[in-house]
C-alpha cells in the first residue's frame, strides 16, 4: 500500500515557484494554468491510502489470530510492514510540512 506519488512533480513545481517568489526571483510558468492539483486533495488522498493500509493489515491480523485458513503468517507480516512503512512516510511528510510552516512563519517581511 504505497502512497500515490503521481502529483508530486506538480507539487514540487508549486513549491519551487513559491520559493522563487519569496526570494524575489522572477517566476517562470511551469505549464498551462488551470491544470494544477489541489494540495489538500493530494494530501487527503495520501492519508486515506495510509489509513486503508493500516485497516487492511489490522483485518488480516485479526483473521490470522482467529485461525482463518486462507491467511498465512508471511502475508500478515508483509502487510503489517507495508502499513508501518507507509505510516512512517506519512509522519515524515507531516514533519516536513510543519517545518516548512515554521520557516514561512519566521520569515521577515
Amino acid at each position: 500500500m504505497a502512497i500515490d506519488t503521481r502529483n508530486l512533480d506538480q507539487m514540487l513545481m508549486e513549491l519551487r515557484s513559491a520559493a522563487a517568489i519569496t526570494s524575489g526571483k522572477p517566476v517562470q510558468p511551469a505549464g498551462p494554468v488551470g491544470e494544477g492539483t489541489d494540495f489538500a486533495v493530494a494530501l487527503k488522498s495520501a492519508i486515506d491510502q495510509v489509513s486503508q493500509a493500516q485497516q487492511s493489515a489490522q483485518q488480516m491480523t485479526q483473521d490470522f489470530a482467529s485461525g482463518s485458513s486462507n491467511v498465512n503468517l508471511q502475508d500478515v507480516m508483509v502487510n503489517l510492514q507495508k502499513a508501518n512503512i507507509s505510516f512512517q512516510q506519512m509522519v515524515q511528510v507531516r514533519n516536513k510540512l510543519v517545518s516548512a510552516y515554521h520557516d514561512i512563519m519566521n520569515m521577515q517581511v
